[in-house]
């Protein structure tokens, strides 16, 4: 038995992003050097988003924690806000030692936040991609918060550069999408 296992949070807020962290997720949950937690927010509590709560417990994860960050007048500066006080509440009794967050969404934003106020290393993957929308500034802003990029191509890891990212803090990983296209088994929609 290992006594001094790393912990790792995810946080996911929508399926879109969970399925891009699923299986890192199961890798450090079959590794025993390991300790994963989730924290599910965000659209994965929602009915009208087809509650995909389901599929994250499906999954049989050992620590999985959720916390609804909507709130009656869901506008996204408040929905920020609520994560953050949740997320922040969750990490001071876990104690990670890592946060990992994926992609340009208010959520990555909260966990990347709270980590880097916290001096908890953050994880950012797929960061450096650009939209044009709000999203790419959510996206850069979760970058600069992280102090390891995962990102998917040469392009993201130039984009990164300018921000004043350390080049050996940024490691191309290809897209997570080919580990879903790959799965032995795909979730059903």
């Amino acid at each position: 038995m290992i006594l001094n296992k790393k912990k790792v949070v995810f946080l996911t807020g929508t399926r879109a992003d969970f399925g891009k962290i699923k299986s890192l997720i199961q890798i450090l949950e079959d590794d025993p050097g390991f300790s994963p937690f989730v924290f599910v927010t965000g659209m994965h509590l929602m009915q009208k988003y087809g509650l995909t709560l389901i599929e994250i417990e499906r999954c049989k994860f050992s620590n999985v924690q959720t916390f609804s960050n909507h709130t009656s007048e869901t506008t996204m500066d408040l929905t920020l806000a609520k994560t953050i006080e949740g997320f922040s509440q969750y990490i001071k009794k876990v104690k990670p030692d890592l946060i990992v967050v994926h992609g340009d969404r208010v959520e990555a934003l909260a966990g990347a936040i709270t980590g880097s106020l916290n001096n908890i290393l953050v994880a950012h993957i797929e960061g450096g991609e650009i939209s044009g929308t709000i999203d790419e500034l959510i996206r850069h802003s979760v970058s600069k918060m992280s102090h390891i990029h995962y990102v998917a191509n040469k392009d993201a890891k130039r984009r990164l550069m300018p921000l004043g990212e350390v080049e050996k803090s940024i490691q191309i990983i290809g897209s997570p999408d080919v580990d879903i296209m790959i799965a032995n088994k795909l979730t059903s929609i």
